[in-house]
């Protein structure tokens, strides 16, 4: 059984989507607010996956939390994330993917087989969930422009 770590501030999704991972047959090893809880709870448990959103309680951003578990091939990352796919600054160096808010929980769910997938085969199989997105090896032109 795969091993999932939900980073979530939002307490009504963080328990909706639990639910709906244990009933799609992964283990929720716990669900963090912050970087630090999540970074905690990660060292604790060494989970298989991880659903981060992008921001977080305290003006913590999952991206921090990414870059605080070190290597990126031990562990599934998909980002959720209400940003405009358009302007993120999300890279494969921050982790395999992203779904944008609102979402369905079942698709999250979807797309965690999708990033095991990436994992294990380096590739991943459409039908795609709604609002799911691979991330790019490099950040969107526009992304740097806006941080210039």
């Amino acid at each position: 059984m795969l091993k999932v770590l939900i980073a979530e501030d939002e307490l009504m999704i963080a328990d909706l989507l639990e639910e709906t991972l244990i009933m799609s047959g992964y283990e929720v090893c716990g669900i963090a607010r912050t970087v630090e809880e999540a970074v905690a709870l990660a060292d604790l448990h060494k989970p298989d996956l991880a659903v981060l959103d992008v921001r977080l309680a305290q003006g913590s951003r999952g991206p921090d939390i990414a870059r605080r578990l070190g290597s990126r091939e031990t562990i599934g990352i998909l980002y959720a994330t209400g940003e405009d796919a358009r302007s993120s600054t999300l890279t494969l160096a921050d982790g395999s993917a992203s779904i944008a808010k609102p979402y369905h929980v079942e698709d999250v769910a979807r797309a965690l087989v999708i990033v095991r997938e990436i994992m294990t085969l380096g590739t991943a199989t459409p039908p795609f969930p709604p609002g799911f997105r691979l991330l790019p090896e490099l950040a969107p032109l526009s992304a740097h422009a806006s941080l210039a």
